[in-house]
C-alpha cells in the first residue's frame, strides 16, 4: 500500500504504546511499518531532499502531535511511552486520531496557537495539506519552483541560436567538474563538415581522455538514427565516449540502441539538461535562501 499520512499514523502509533512500557522511535517505526504492510523500499524512500525518509518524517510528526496533546511523553531522549490521557482515549475506542480530534486537549490547542507567526491569522495545521508534514510541503513548493525554472530555461534555450547552446553545453560540462577551466577544458566545433559532433571535453585536467559532445536544440523527439550517426561520427575520430543532448526527448528505440552499443555514448533530455543546469548554477541565480533549523539536543544533554 501507498506510505499513510502522518494524521492515519497517529492511532496505530499511539496503539502500539498501549503496553505501557518504554519504546524507541525506530521501535515504533518497525511496528507501524509492519502494521501498515509497508516494504522495505517504501519504508527506505526519501523525500526529494534526500535528507529525510519519508516514512520516518511522517511517523516522526505523528509522535509529535501526539505528545503535544500529552497522550504520550517523553521520559528520555529518544524514548516515548503512553500516559494516562492516552490510554483514556483508547479506552473510548476511537476510528481515527487526527489533528482534529486533538482539539479537544488545551495543550495541543495552546501548541496550534504557538505556530502561529508574529502577523499569519493561520496556524501551522492550518498552512499545509491535511496528509502532508511540514518538510513535505516546504519540499513540493520547492519543486513546484523548480518545475517551473527548469520549463523557463528549457523556453529560453529554445530562443537562442544554435552557437549558444553549444557553448552553454561545454560549459555546463565543465561546471560538472570536466577538464578544469572553461578555457583550457573544451572547444566548440560546431562548424559545416563537423562530422555530427559541437563540441569536445577533456574529461580531466590532464586529458587523459576526450568526450565528444552533440547538442540538438529540438522540439521533437529524437530517435535512433540520430543517435546512430553520432556513434558513426564518434569511431571516425576513434573515441570512446560521447554525450548527446537534446532540449526535447529521446524515443525509446533510441534509449535501448545506447544502452546496448559497445561505445559509451550518455543521453541527456530537456529534462535532465534543466535540472543539471539548476544544480550547477548554469543560466540561473539564487532568488531566496531559507533554512530550516531544529533543536540541538547535545545543546541539552547535560541540562
Amino acid at each position: 500500500m501507498a506510505i499513510p499520512d502522518y494524521q492515519t499514523c497517529m492511532l496505530p502509533f499511539l496503539r502500539f504504546l498501549e503496553d505501557g512500557l518504554e519504546h524507541s522511535l525506530g521501535q515504533a517505526e518497525d511496528a507501524l511499518a509492519a502494521h501498515f504492510q509497508i516494504t522495505p523500499a517504501e519504508q527506505t524512500e526519501l523525500l526529494p531532499s534526500g535528507q529525510q525518509r519519508i516514512f520516518r518524517n511522517r511517523i516522526g510528526w505523528a509522535r509529535t502531535y501526539l505528545k503535544k496533546a500529552v497522550l504520550i511523553e517523553s521520559p528520555r531522549r529518544g524514548i516515548f511511552n503512553i500516559t494516562e490521557r492516552g490510554k483514556t482515549v483508547l479506552k473510548s475506542d476511537p476510528t481515527r486520531i487526527d489533528a482534529k480530534f486533538l482539539e479537544q486537549f488545551p495543550e495541543f490547542i495552546e501548541f496550534r496557537e504557538l505556530s502561529k507567526s508574529d502577523s499569519a491569522a493561520v496556524t501551522l495545521t492550518d498552512t499545509i495539506p491535511s496528509k502532508t508534514t511540514p518538510e513535505e510541503a516546504i519540499e513540493d513548493a520547492y519543486q513546484g519552483l523548480r518545475g517551473q525554472l527548469a520549463q523557463e530555461l528549457l523556453s529560453r534555450i529554445l530562443g537562442c541560436s544554435p552557437a549558444f547552446f553549444e557553448q552553454l553545453v561545454v560549459e555546463l560540462l565543465v561546471k560538472m567538474g570536466y577538464g578544469g577551466s572553461r578555457r583550457d577544458a573544451g572547444e566548440r566545433i560546431g562548424q559545416t563538415g563537423d562530422g555530427g559532433i559541437d563540441g569536445i571535453i577533456k574529461e580531466d585536467r590532464l586529458g587523459l581522455d576526450t568526450i565528444f559532445i552533440q547538442a540538438k536544440r529540438w522540439q521533437g523527439s529524437v530517435g535512433r538514427p540520430e543517435i546512430q550517426k553520432f556513434v558513426g561520427a564518434l569511431q571516425g575520430q576513434r573515441a570512446r565516449k560521447g554525450v548527446f543532448i537534446t532540449t526535447s526527448i529521446y524515443t525509446a528505440e533510441a534509449v535501448d540502441y545506447a544502452s546496448r552499443i559497445d561505445t559509451k555514448v550518455v543521453l541527456i533530455d530537456g529534462k535532465r539538461l534543466a535540472d543539471l543546469m539548476i544544480d550547477f548554477d548554469v543560466g540561473v541565480t539564487p532568488a531566496a535562501t531559507y533554512i530550516v533549523k531544529k533543536v540541538d539536543s547535545d545543546y541539552f544533554e547535560d541540562v
